[in-house]
């Protein structure tokens, strides 16, 4: 008969051998990066789909174990999560950060301010945009206390309104950046152009992500299993892409 001890070591040998963290980031900081180059510096569509198919499987193989592992080693995971949440927002401010400074760089060293060829963009889109991603992070709250409270059932509700929401919020962006390469303004158009579209994308790729960690929350919540810390990870990393929204909104379109 093993102790309670000896049961600890042995779900934290299995966590440290996880193969899921290497399975993520060889599919979405490699093979997928490189299906681009292949794509945007050589033009073979043959290869950007090979290696863009190896990436995404191997990504979602890797998330789908993560979750499996989260989902059934709670002790363990919740001693990690405390330590790595923190370092990974702390990298992501960072990111955000350097492609702020250089959106101020170039904006304060242009004598006029966006240049020829921006469009007239409405400030209407993201004020909706706002409301939408601010109500998202209340549904999500709202979600955590039902959950705190025992009440399934409720968090899934609440849970759902926020993947509601944060699709909403995705859609108005991608409607955005139609009407806008409609009208001839893309990426190359200008300084302005390619600042736009880097941070507005790059915060797009994170409401995706997050949209993800809900649904991957979600199935198993569905069944009746739930991890309270995948919750309270998930909800925090989506409060802080709401409030990245406010710095993207108010430098990007109203400065």
């Amino acid at each position: 008969m093993t102790t309670d001890a000896e049961t600890a070591t042995v779900h934290e040998h299995h966590w440290e051998w996880s193969w899921a963290p290497l399975l993520v980031v060889a599919g979405i900081f490699f093979l997928l990066p490189i299906s681009f180059g292949f794509y945007f510096a050589y033009d073979d569509l043959l290869m950007t789909a090979i290696f863009a198919g190896l990436g995404t499987v191997l990504l979602l193989a890797g998330v789908s174990i993560w979750v499996h592992e989260g989902l059934t080693q709670t002790p363990l995971l919740a001693g990690v999560a405390n330590v790595g949440l923190p370092i990974f927002i702390l990298s992501e401010i960072f990111i955000f950060l350097s492609l702020f400074s250089s959106y101020w760089m170039m904006r304060l060293g242009m004598e006029s301010w966006p240049p020829e060829g921006t469009p007239h963009i409405s400030n209407t889109i993201p004020l909706v945009m706002t409301v939408i991603l601010v109500s998202s992070s209340v549904t999500a709250h709202m979600a955590e206390e039902k959950l705190e409270h025992g009440d399934l059932s409720g968090f899934n509700k609440w849970w759902i309104y926020s993947i509601i929401l944060g699709s909403v919020f995705l859609g108005l962006s991608l409607y955005e950046w139609s009407n806008l390469i409609n009208e001839g303004f893309i990426p190359a158009t200008n300084a302005y152009s390619s600042a736009f579209y880097t941070i507005t994308g790059f915060h797009a790729s994170h409401v995706l992500l997050g949209l993800g960690a809900f649904i991957a929350v979600l199935i198993p919540a569905l069944s009746g299993r739930t991890n309270k810390t995948f919750v309270s990870c998930v909800s925090v990393y989506w409060h802080f892409v709401d409030i990245v929204w406010f710095f993207v909104a108010s430098q990007i379109y109203f400065w």
